[in-house]
């Protein structure tokens, strides 16, 4: 049952566990007294990397148990590194901003068709979803966000 199981559960233990990982060599970098810049640099090429891989696929579906165990590892490397790092929520928000754009400029793009501007020029035509499911996917999500920040 599992096998047909439509949640990102299995996949976001996975990259916890990966993550937690990470975390032990930023904890030994901190050990032997790097700066703040080097530590947060390797949290951001390791970790960071680990967390955000896929995130435009897997974030908007996953549960909150899920999002705060992701949030969870963000704020144990805030604390070992001594300085505030962007919330997975916002790097999410990031990623999103910069994908769209791209996906509306690129023609050949398989979802070019889908992000269309309405006649102001200003705004994108909201995607029509059934299911929260696909409301919570990506393009709906990406539709939203550029539409808050035309504003």
């Amino acid at each position: 049952h599992e096998l047909f199981s439509l949640t990102w559960s299995r996949n976001n233990t996975g990259i916890v566990k990966q993550a937690h990982q990470r975390l032990h060599y930023l904890r030994k970098l901190k050990q032997a007294s790097l700066p703040t810049n080097i530590l947060r640099t390797f949290y951001r090429g390791t970790v960071e990397s680990v967390l955000t891989y896929c995130i435009n696929m897997w974030h908007s579906n996953c549960n909150c148990s899920d999002r705060k165990d992701l949030q969870r590892v963000v704020r144990g490397a805030e604390r070992i590194i001594g300085v505030s790092l962007p919330s997975v929520q916002g790097l999410f928000q990031s990623r999103c901003l910069k994908k769209a754009p791209s996906i509306a400029k690129d023609t050949l793009h398989p979802f070019h068709t889908h992000l269309d501007l309405l006649p102001s020029g200003k705004r994108y035509r909201s995607i029509k979803a059934r299911t929260t499911r696909m409301l919570n996917s990506f393009l709906p999500q990406a539709v939203r966000l550029l539409n808050s920040h035309s504003n």
